[in-house]
């Protein structure tokens, strides 16, 4: 990343909004010639760095934007689409060892259709996602093996076929790079194998068919693993050594128009409106002003919004932690050796492919944990309780579906570390409890909730299988602590994921439901931080995702609304955090007091940090191929104003003030049915209020409601 000082006097000679072609040699070195305009590249430009990085093409108000080619120094090349700084669009990568890629990209990433030719003969033509072989895709050996099927993480993995040289072939399921599931194995001669398939001999099962009686009865189904598969090795992608993003100069010195259309001096440098809602200078400082927020500062000037600033305060890990005396410590013990049961107890391996009784409501199992112990259970401090695992083959399945490890799902919510507890209970009435590593969230459930869940275990199970990419809770297991003696009472509770498990710290949460009525926070101003969960007549900005991850936002809501629809669920919400990427220095544990300033010079612990560099920490390779719908996803957000004439309105007008953010969101709260509760509420609120603005409303109007609020505060990146 290099810092451009395109001071130029010919530039303050010229009309604003007039392109000429200008050769520009560059402090840092950096040489530019090409079109220009307003003081930036505007237009078809060459761009050469001092390292011996190269870029020709075209360019948009300083960005590369359009059709163009950057070359590396090793000699790798890429040509095609540009988008802010990022290769995508369609293009046309050669990495320097020969690789080549001819597809889709996104933000620097593989992602869409396209072909992969490797040096070494092979070829790949399909799906790719996140910059990795991802979907339905045709992989081909140098020595004419081939794989057609459906792959994930660059791994073949769902249903497949595999052809060798030889004539033979493997038909069915396949999971992290190997046969596993049923299929059949044929052979040119007409013999088949029919059965399980596993890596490990003891989960192996089938039957061989010869095609003569004279078959080879020797055969062992391992040799495909060992022997057959030893050869097809799939190869990978060489990293990009330096992402065309993290090399974009950023430009000071961009002339501005002033309120009476006359240019800003020379000396003055581009404002850009930063995170606490000011105007600043390119460069920008972090600091705690005294109160405990962290603001932006722009060097010695700066305007303020007329919206007011937009304070971030420092995020602060949630809830008390359940220490001995706690009034639910007890509680806290019976969960954590329970969940050590369940998970740890002995069980044969599990297919996806899940049999009707595995969801049978009875399908529970009761186990008493005396406190000396017993022949199946520890002794323990607690006191004496019985313990109830509900659909248990289903919930492991579920775990290892959304690839969740027994070992380090036992170590979060077993081991040495205490839960933590909410400060206070959710509007059902139901206590929260996270997990120290922030992991898992535990919740009390109601009897009626637990009905629900269990009643739509079915379709939830089916839908997440389908739904890689679903947006719905998930939910890792449901059990039941009853306490013996004279109080029998019984806690029944369901671990989920947590949303906001993240390296990021979440600035901002929004509950959102696309109704009106008690939808404000009642929080004074004064009190709300980054814990605090605003509403939806609190929502203040509107979410832009780039075209890409939009439609697939689009597509995953809708299915996600017509599911809940089906299942008779109303009352849900879209959780949504943001983060701050212009906070994220001061967030992170990274210290700061080695950071450079775009000059060179150092600051003591007040890092200068240009938007370039925190895109060169905050996106680079292995952070992008961590991004998925809804986590960790960088997009920007615009701050809206309500109007004060129209006090339900519930999205506001564009204020035309954007910030960079990570956004992390999700569909919550899917346990509520329409019951004759649910229709009383409804009756009864109608005759009160508008029926369009409650939340107890049929799931059909429900889903359709939630649909057309969602698709108006998030929206397609123009650019």
């Amino acid at each position: 990343m290099s810092v451009a000082h395109a001071d130029d006097a010919d530039d303050y000679s010229r009309p604003t909004g007039e392109s000429y072609h200008a050769e520009k040699a560059l402090p840092s070195g950096d040489f530019y010639t090409g079109q220009w305009r307003d003081n930036l590249p505007h237009g078809h430009g060459k761009y050469l760095w001092t390292d011996g990085c190269m870029y020709v093409g075209e360019w948009c108000r300083g960005k590369t934007m359009g059709k163009g080619r950057f070359s590396w120094p090793s000699g790798a090349t890429y040509e095609g689409d540009f988008k802010n700084g990022y290769m995508d669009g369609k293009g046309t990568y050669i990495d320097s060892s020969g690789d080549l890629y001819r597809g889709s990209w996104v933000m620097n990433l593989r992602h869409g259709q396209g072909t992969k030719s490797y040096v070494n003969g092979d070829c790949y033509d399909g799906e790719w996602r996140r910059g990795l072989q991802d979907g339905h895709g045709r992989y081909q050996w140098k020595n004419e093996n081939h794989y057609i099927g459906q792959w994930k993480n660059a791994l073949m993995n769902g249903n497949g076929t595999m052809i060798w040289s030889n004539g033979n072939r493997y038909d069915g399921s396949w999971e992290d790079g190997a046969p596993k599931g049923n299929g059949t194995f044929r052979w040119s001669d007409g013999s088949f194998y029919v059965g399980v398939w596993s890596k490990d001999p003891k989960e192996q099962n089938g039957t061989y068919y010869p095609s003569t009686s004279s078959g080879n009865f020797d055969w062992q189904p391992q040799q495909v693993f060992y022997a057959d598969l030893s050869e097809c090795v799939v190869s990978t992608c060489q990293r990009i050594p330096v992402l065309p993003s993290q090399k974009m100069p950023v430009w000071y010195g961009s002339s501005e128009q002033s309120s009476s259309g006359n240019r800003t001096k020379n000396s003055e440098r581009p404002r850009r409106r930063s995170v606490d809602g000011r105007v600043s200078n390119g460069e920008m400082e972090l600091r705690n002003n005294g109160s405990g927020y962290l603001q932006l500062d722009d060097n010695a000037e700066s305007n303020r919004s007329s919206l007011g600033p937009l304070r971030i305060q420092p995020a602060k890990k949630q809830g008390q932690t359940i220490s001995k005396g706690h009034k639910n410590y007890e509680l806290m013990l019976n969960l954590q050796l329970g969940i050590r049961h369940s998970v740890g107890r002995p069980a044969p391996a599990t297919s996806l492919d899940l049999k009707a009784s595995a969801f049978d409501p009875k399908e529970k199992l009761w186990t008493k944990f005396p406190s000396e112990g017993s022949k199946y259970t520890p002794p323990h401090q607690s006191c004496e309780f019985k313990w109830k695992d509900y659909c248990p083959v289903v919930f492991r399945t579920l775990r290892k579906l959304f690839s969740v490890d027994a070992a380090d799902y036992m170590l979060s919510i077993c081991g040495n570390d205490a839960l933590r507890e909410l400060s206070s209970p959710g509007k059902s009435g139901s206590f929260f409890y996270l997990t120290n590593d922030d992991r898992y969230m535990i919740k009390t459930m109601k009897k009626a909730e637990t009905k629900v869940l269990i009643r739509m275990l079915p379709a939830y199970y089916n839908h997440v299988r389908a739904c890689e990419n679903t947006l719905v809770t998930k939910f890792f297991g449901l059990h039941c602590v009853k306490l013996t003696g004279t109080a029998q009472k019984k806690v029944r509770f369901v671990i989920m994921g947590n949303l906001f498990c993240t390296g990021h710290s979440i600035h901002r949460r929004f509950d959102l439901k696309g109704s009106s009525h008690g939808r404000l926070t009642t929080k004074p101003e004064s009190e709300i931080d980054p814990n605090t969960t605003l509403k939806d007549l609190d929502l203040n900005f509107a979410f832009r995702l780039q075209k890409n991850w939009f439609q697939e936002f689009c597509r995953q809501v809708d299915r996600d609304c017509e599911f809940l629809e089906q299942e008779r669920i109303m009352d849900y919400s879209l959780l949504v955090g943001l983060h701050f990427r212009e906070a994220a220095f001061k967030d992170s544990a990274t210290p700061t007091s080695g950071a450079r300033t775009p000059t060179g010079n150092s600051d003591g612990g007040n890092a200068r940090l240009s938007r370039g560099e925190m895109d060169r920490f905050l996106l680079d390779a292995s952070k992008l191929a961590s991004i998925k719908l809804g986590i960790n996803m960088p997009a920007r957000v615009e701050r809206t104003v309500r109007r004060s004439d129209c006090e339900n309105q519930l999205v506001g007008d564009p204020t035309g003030e954007f910030y960079d953010v990570i956004l992390y969101f999700g569909v919550i709260d899917i346990l509520q049915d329409y019951d004759i509760s649910k229709k009383l509420e409804h009756a009864y609120k109608s005759m009160q209020y508008d029926p369009t603005s409650i939340s107890a409303v049929d799931p059909k109007q429900y889903a359709r409601r939630f649909r057309d609020f969602i698709f108006r505060v998030f929206v397609e990146e123009d650019t």
